[in-house]
């Protein structure tokens, strides 16, 4: 007989068993010591922290009501440990951490979330549904929006209509994890851990 917790990860409530628990607990501890001297570290723990929520979401769907150590492993595998892309360490030579980074990136693809459409914040100049759209096709964003504003001048096609209702029916692209996801990009530590720190390079540069 195992003891089992309710814990609320990302606002949603879930149970989780005694050793899961501790085992989530002491990753996302080094999680939060990984990123201490980073710009914006609560963010990006944050944003992974709803990431895992999302998959313990998968589990409950999947029919499970109690999530186990090897749901926690499993999903810690899929995301990343700190110790994949190395310990911010001052005696540590900075190429032999990014060789890590990339060489844990590559083994991460195959967990690339699912394309998702979002309105993208970063590049937008109304509400970024032509940004998001772009984004999510991988297509380039100038002709997007050139080609939207064409159809505004074709007969019968209510293009404003269209974009207006994107604008209010498509959500837009807040977190780290949903910024990755709309560009089809593996949402794991050292993506989410970029994607923030890219923000802050940008609203630092006045962009």
């Amino acid at each position: 007989m195992k003891k089992t917790l309710t814990i609320n990860l990302g606002g949603i409530v879930y149970h989780i068993d005694d050793d899961a628990y501790r085992l989530l607990d002491n990753y996302l501890s080094n999680l939060k010591h990984y990123f201490r001297k980073q710009e914006g570290a609560e963010e990006i723990v944050d944003d992974i922290e709803m990431r895992i929520a999302e998959l313990f979401a998968e589990k409950v769907t999947e029919g499970k009501q109690v999530i186990t150590v090897s749901d926690v492993e499993e999903i810690i595998a899929r995301v990343g440990k700190p110790e994949d892309f190395g310990i911010a360490d001052e005696d540590t030579d900075s190429q032999k951490r990014t060789e890590q980074a990339s060489s844990a990136n590559q083994s991460n693809t195959q967990t690339s979330a699912q394309r998702r459409w979002f309105r993208d914040p970063d590049n937008k100049l109304l509400g970024g549904v032509a940004a998001g759209l772009a984004a999510y096709f991988g297509w380039d964003i100038t002709l997007v929006r050139i080609l939207m504003i064409i159809l505004v001048f074709v007969p019968y096609c209510p293009m404003i209509i269209l974009y207006i209702i994107g604008w209010l029916v498509i959500p837009e692209a807040r977190t780290a994890a949903e910024k990755l996801s709309m560009r089809g990009e593996a949402v794991t530590i050292e993506n989410i851990g970029k994607t923030v720190t890219d923000g802050f390079e940008r609203v630092a540069d006045g962009g």
